[in-house]
């Protein structure tokens, strides 16, 4: 298992498939190479300051670690969105919704969100 770590990684597992938790939000995507699963970790400065968005972090990853890869789908790039619980619940609380998040089906995707391809809004002319 290999770390997400260049910002255009970050956005393309952004546009992907969701799933919410008190602690985290796991974002996820499906690659067209036959790579290793990727990793990545973020959390906001709205989480509070960086000793404790580093904690938030550190249990991410620890939550990593102790989760069998088995229960990742090959192929995938997924993103562990930290949220501010995750520094007061439960570490077994947290692995528990974790290994639940790579169970559920993929749903919430770009196209289900209701975003059509294309040029952004913005970059949309009005008629005359």
């Amino acid at each position: 298992m290999d770390r997400l770590r260049q910002r255009a990684d970050f956005l393309a597992v952004a546009n992907g498939a969701r799933v919410n938790s008190p602690a985290f939000v796991l974002q996820s995507r499906r690659r067209d190479d036959f790579g290793p699963i990727r990793i990545g970790f973020t959390v906001t400065k709205k989480n509070g300051n960086a000793p404790e968005r580093n904690r938030i972090r550190r249990r991410l990853r620890e939550l990593v670690k102790r989760l069998d890869p088995v229960s990742m789908q090959p192929h995938h790039d997924y993103v562990l969105v930290g949220r501010r619980d995750a520094l007061s619940r439960d570490f077994a609380t947290m692995l528990d919704d974790l290994r639940i998040a790579f169970t559920k089906p993929a749903r919430h995707t770009a196209q289900a969100r209701g975003q059509r391809p294309g040029p952004a809004p913005a970059a949309r002319r009005k008629p005359d």
